[in-house]
C-alpha cells in the first residue's frame, strides 16, 4: 500500500527534505511513503488567481494513483486527533487502497476538487508554511502507523 503526498511547491528547504526522508525510511515496506511535487504556478500578470489555483488542483488530484482514497488537506475540513489517523490508518490498510493526500498552494486546493476527495482533513486553525505541514504529515502518517503497531514512539 502507499501514502502519496501530492504538494504544490518545488525546491524546499534542505531540513524539509531531510525530515521527509527520515520519517519515509521509517516506515515498514508495505507502507511506503512518498511525495509528489506539483510545480507552483507563477502568479504575475499571466493568470488570476482562480485560475492558477485551479490548474494546481486539478494537477494534484491528477497524481492521485488510480482507485486510491483521496484526503484533501483543508482548514475547513475535519481536525483529527492522532488517535483518530491512527484509526484511519488502521481501516485504510485493512481496505487496501493506495490513500493521497493534496497539499495545496498558497490560495489553497479549488473547492471542486476538494469537492472530489473522499475526505477533507484539516490540521487545524493554525496557518502552517506549506513547507512545514509536509513534515507534519510524514510524522503523523509515521506516529499514527506505531500506534497500530503497538510500538513505543507514541506515548500519550
Amino acid at each position: 500500500m502507499q501514502l502519496l503526498v501530492a504538494a504544490v511547491g518545488q525546491r524546499m528547504p534542505r531540513w524539509v527534505n531531510e525530515a521527509w526522508t527520515e520519517y519515509a525510511r521509517r516506515m515498514p515496506r508495505n507502507l511506503r511513503l512518498d511525495i509528489r511535487e506539483i510545480p507552483l504556478k507563477k502568479r504575475g500578470k499571466a493568470g488570476t488567481t482562480q485560475r492558477l489555483k485551479a490548474l494546481e488542483s486539478q494537477a494534484l488530484f491528477t497524481a492521485m494513483p488510480a482507485g486510491a482514497r483521496v484526503i484533501a488537506l483543508d482548514v475547513e475540513g475535519r481536525a483529527w486527533s492522532t488517535e483518530e489517523l491512527a484509526a484511519n490508518l488502521e481501516a485504510w490498510m485493512g481496505d487496501g487502497r493506495d490513500v493521497g493526500f493534496m497539499i495545496g498552494g498558497p490560495d489553497g486546493i479549488a473547492a471542486d476538487i476538494t469537492q472530489k476527495a473522499d475526505n477533507r482533513w484539516s490540521l487545524g486553525p493554525l496557518t502552517l508554511p506549506h513547507p512545514l505541514v509536509r513534515v507534519v504529515i510524514a510524522e503523523q502518517l509515521y506516529r499514527a502507523w506505531t500506534i497500530t503497531q503497538n510500538h513505543p514512539y507514541h506515548r500519550a
